[in-house]
């Protein structure tokens, strides 16, 4: 079953309280995402720890009922 794009932005949200999070359905089959994270708490991160805040968010959902996720994090202007 795919996961819906308003429960990514959740889960995002949960982890990351301040996060903006876009998400954009790749494919509108639901199992492929483009999503674009900025969040304060990224500033001097690297962006390896940055992608790997964010799938921790998504519980271990990545390859499973999350199929492809195409991730850009930033912070904020």
């Amino acid at each position: 079953m795919p996961m819906a794009a308003d429960d990514i932005v959740e889960m995002i949200r949960a982890a990351i309280p301040d996060a903006e999070v876009e998400i954009t359905d790749l494919a509108g089959d639901g199992d492929h995402y483009a999503a674009r994270v900025v969040s304060e708490s990224f500033r001097g991160v690297s962006r390896v720890k940055q992608h790997q805040t964010v799938y921790a968010a998504l519980g271990g959902r990545m390859g499973g009922v999350l199929h492809a996720l195409q991730l850009t994090t930033a912070v904020p202007n």
